[in-house]
């Protein structure tokens, strides 16, 4: 569902006053409410010397990925953009098309000696997303909201495949994971008025029943890995 954000309001907005209470339960339905238990990475990446780190993921809507990360110990910054597609330097309208082959994603800069690849991993499959929905989010359908893992080296290609894999072996989920793992061939940043959308319109129903939820379940389920402290944007 293409979301229409206009002067910073979507879609959800009119169609709530339209459909009232029930559209409400229905949505709020579509939104996982609880963090998935999931265990630490069986393979971590390799310790790193450099300062920071970049990883992109990509999982539904942008607003509520970034949202998470902007809340995670160690992020130095999260990005939303676009990953994954065969244009360059696309807008959000041929994005949304989903005739560009890009996903909605998330360029996070990281600090390695405070969180690990690993455990961004691990937040992302935990409260992040739904690694099960394919080529949809909650409300979002197309696969411009695919769940991806664009990695920059080949130890995130292998500790990402590791962990998708450790995580069927045990059957995390009820159903298949089916997150894609390819190399980022290019990463570009949204529109400005993407960037902190969830911070910046936090009571707008896209966002309470969506994205907020999201970062609760961060601070519940990960407590010593959440800040308060909202990391910025590039």
């Amino acid at each position: 569902m293409r979301r229409n954000v206009n002067r910073g309001n979507v879609v959800f907005g009119s169609l709530l006053v339209v459909a009232g209470l029930a559209f409400v339960g229905r949505l709020a339905a579509s939104t996982r409410a609880e963090a998935v238990d999931l265990p630490a990475p069986a393979r971590e990446a390799e310790i790193s010397n450099a300062k920071t780190e970049t990883a992109v993921f990509a999982g539904g809507c942008f607003w509520g990925i970034q949202a998470v990360f902007q809340h995670v110990k160690g992020v130095v910054s999260a990005t939303s953009g676009y990953a994954g597609g065969s244009v360059n330097n696309p807008s959000y309208e041929h994005v949304s098309s989903g005739q560009t082959g890009h996903a909605e994603s998330v360029r996070v800069v990281f600090d390695p000696s405070v969180v690990s690849y690993g455990q961004l991993l691990r937040v992302f499959f935990s409260v992040a997303h739904d690694p099960t929905e394919l080529n949809r989010q909650g409300p979002d359908v197309g696969t411009q909201y695919r769940s991806a893992l664009f990695y920059m080296s080949e130890d995130q290609k292998t500790t990402a495949e590791a962990y998708i894999a450790q995580l069927e072996k045990a059957h995390a989920f009820p159903n298949r994971i089916v997150t894609q793992v390819a190399p980022l061939k290019g990463f570009y940043p949204a529109e400005a008025y993407h960037q902190n959308y969830a911070e910046l319109h936090p009571t707008e129903p896209y966002i309470v029943f969506n994205d907020a939820p999201k970062v609760a379940n961060l601070k519940k389920r990960f407590p010593e890995m959440y800040s308060e402290k909202l990391a910025a944007h590039e």
